[in-house]
């Protein structure tokens, strides 16, 4: 019987989905239903099967990723959540840390709770910062605001107080009083879903998983009520913000972890091509329908976070969203998508994004009702698309639609024609996600020239080699299935799940014992957790976030899985002070002790292998240069500020060892790949199209 596994991917504009079975991939895209994402999904699922001939049944698993969470947060479409929390901190939500954006905006704009202050209730308790109680929970003022809870229509509560990280035991009293009085209202504690210190950060996080839980766990009884009613019975699993797999139970539970669900596929996907092709310094270049992804990998793993931050204010500007302290693959995502609406700003500047034309109406050339000019419609106005083929002839596109679109709103106010008016465009979006490129370097302390870009998602291929150009890369990869990699991403991903918690303790002082216990606990609950989704064998690491006494910030450190003990004080000192030398240059060795702030620790199963696909199994030795069979097609290229034929290739056609030489289009069914003069392209013996400045 057929063991075939599905990824499937819901973005803002299309709905990704790929099946593996054996040595063989079928991918798909179908646009995404924004109000109801779970008929896209279906529809994603019934175009796969056909595709491939395999039935419902014979699927063994299923991986899904989903923006859902994401959109609730950024377009503020969660539930009407409450906050309760300690007395006299009811407003730490709205006031946050001394942090600012723009210390010289006078105007400043911070991004508004998602709670307002009317529902954000005070209750009488207090513990102290080791968890000792100094002041009893009030259980009668508890049951008096659930009546108020009740009255006032609450859909989600959030639950956060002072040093809960420590001692969790007044939150789930609060819990069980609360869930008495309303049995059917979700309750996030924020000792389970964020126990670490920082309490600004930990509430936010509690009152974010409760904002949208009610519309997550909504959505997902939805999708798996109509699967199971096709004849899906296998088991779905959900991709974690992290990098990991995990239940549709916890994710229910916490559905806060799966915000960046599609990007942590992604990186997986470029960390997988990273590895196979050899490459040690990577830019992954993630570009779909809506936004942009730029992660770096460095010896075919992403760098990694335990917070990020959501619906920012200002684009590109830290401190200026809603903080999140969960398990991430840190990267930089803006709006710059082929559905990314151009517009002129107040100065008549063309500017790009961040407001999406999504899957409804999307582009102008969609021909379903969009008006605005959209980066689509200036790729297809640049003759980068083909308008009979694009997502492989399923969707026409409308040349003279993106022309009008241009001519009403950019070109005719600034007097150019509608051709400059999408080459601005293509320009500004390519230099905005450069320029995010540039600063994620910097702030990471690494270098880009020396990187070679990985580029996948619909939108990517197209402008890969052009900001290749302006970041000085002379290596550009494209692989195989890049149009739906974040979905095969999620089929590489393994089953995992972190826990971050904050149990304080200085080197000078180290209580071993206590350590080895709240470790212990930590492994325990984690590895219930995964073996909840499998049977597989699983491994555990642990780690630590530590700093010199006085710090702001900590670094993280491998502690091994050894039980601590009398000389593990000393071996941690000696492991701290290298690693902080290793990143800063210096250590303060011996001129202050040192602190761990929170300890982590993931149970994970072992990466699933990727496929060696079929149709990439012949391959050819020595390099060859292929002549089209396509007619040429003229493409504005901008570099050289012109139009320019560029030979046509189908990639279906192109086996490994062929080369190209630019200028070229490279067409296949989820997206084109657009080589500028000036660079080579060859296939390589897994079917990717590796681009080389020559």
């Amino acid at each position: 019987m057929p063991n075939a596994r599905i990824g499937l991917d819901i973005g803002g504009t299309f709905t990704d989905v790929v099946l593996e079975i054996s040595t063989e991939r079928f991918t798909a895209k179908v646009l995404t239903t924004p109000t109801e994402p779970e008929i896209g999904a279906m529809q994603a699922l019934d175009v796969i099967l056909k595709l491939s001939g395999v039935k419902p049944s014979d699927v063994i698993e299923m991986i899904h990723g989903t923006t859902l969470a994401t959109n609730a947060l950024i377009e503020r479409k969660g539930a009407r959540t409450a906050l309760l929390t300690t007395q006299g901190f009811r407003d730490v939500v709205e006031i946050g840390t001394e942090g600012r954006p723009d210390q010289y905006d006078v105007q400043l704009i911070k991004p508004d709770p998602l709670v307002p202050r009317n529902l954000r209730f005070e209750i009488n308790e207090r513990l102290d910062a080791g968890g000792n109680v100094l002041i009893s929970l009030d259980k009668l003022q508890v049951k008096t605001i659930a009546e108020k809870l009740q009255q006032q229509g609450i859909e989600s509560i959030a639950i956060g107080f002072l040093h809960s990280y420590v001692n969790p035991t007044h939150e789930e009293l609060v819990a069980e009083i609360i869930q008495a009085v309303l049995p059917d209202i979700p309750i996030t504690l924020s000792a389970q879903v964020s126990p670490e210190f920082r309490e600004f950060e930990r509430f936010s996080t509690a009152c974010a998983n409760a904002y949208i839980q009610p519309l997550m766990e909504g959505y997902l009884k939805r999708f798996e009520l109509l699967r199971r009613e096709k004849g899906f019975n296998c088991p779905m699993l959900l991709m974690l913000s992290g990098g990991g797999l995990t239940t549709i139970e916890t994710a229910q539970q916490f559905p806060v972890r799966l915000i960046e669900s599609g990007p942590a596929g992604g990186a997986i996907f470029a960390s997988v091509v990273a590895k196979r092709c050899g490459l040690n310094e990577v830019v992954s270049f993630d570009m779909g329908g809506t936004t942009a992804k730029i992660c770096m990998i460095d010896n075919g793993s992403a760098q990694t976070s335990r917070s990020f931050e959501v619906a920012r204010v200002y684009r590109f500007k830290k401190g200026s969203g809603l903080p999140l302290r969960i398990p991430v693959v840190e990267l930089v995502e803006i709006g710059a998508g082929g559905g990314s609406i151009a517009h002129l700003d107040g100065l008549r500047r063309i500017a790009v994004g961040p407001e999406s034309a999504s899957a409804f109406p999307g582009p102008a050339c969609y021909g379903r009702g969009g008006l605005e000019p959209t980066v689509t419609d200036a790729n297809l106005v640049m003759g980068r698309i083909d308008p009979e083929k694009f997502a492989g002839g399923d969707i026409k596109l409308d040349a003279d639609a993106a022309l009008k679109a241009f001519g009403s709103k950019i070109s005719k106010k600034l007097g150019i024609s509608d051709q400059a008016a999408a080459y601005g465009v293509s320009e500004v979006v390519d230099e905005n996600m450069a320029g995010a490129a540039r600063v994620h370097a910097i702030e990471s302390g690494k270098s880009i020239p020396a990187r070679t870009l990985i580029a996948f998602g619909g939108c990517a291929p197209l402008h890969a080699v052009r900001i290749a150009e302006k970041l000085d890369i002379a290596r550009v990869v494209i692989p195989a299935s890049a149009g739906v990699g974040s979905a095969v991403g999620f089929l590489r991903a393994p089953i995992s799940y972190e826990i971050v918690k904050t149990q304080y303790q200085r080197l000078n002082s180290f209580n071993f014992d206590l350590i080895n216990l709240t470790l212990a606990k930590m492994v325990e609950t984690a590895s219930e957790i995964v073996k909840q989704a499998t049977k597989n064998t699983t491994h555990v690491e642990r780690r630590a976030y530590m700093r010199y006494v006085g710090q702001g910030h900590e670094i993280l450190i491998d502690i091994g899985t050894d039980h601590f003990n009398s000389f593990s004080a000393e071996t941690l000192r000696q492991t701290f002070d290298h690693e902080y030398e290793r990143v800063y240059g210096r250590s303060l060795s011996g001129l202050a002790d040192i602190e761990v702030a929170s300890w982590v620790v993931t149970v994970a199963t072992d990466s699933t292998p990727d496929i060696n696909v079929h149709n990439q199994s012949s391959l050819i030795n020595s390099k060859q240069i292929v002549m089209s069979k396509l007619p040429p097609r003229d493409v504005f290229d901008p570099g050289q500020k012109q139009w320019l034929p560029h030979n046509l290739f189908s990639r279906s056609e192109l086996a490994p060892g062929s080369e190209i030489q630019g200028p070229a289009v490279i067409v296949e069914h989820e997206t084109s790949t657009v080589i500028s003069p000036g660079y080579n392209a060859i296939i390589n013996t897994f079917g990717d199209i590796e681009i080389n400045r020559r």
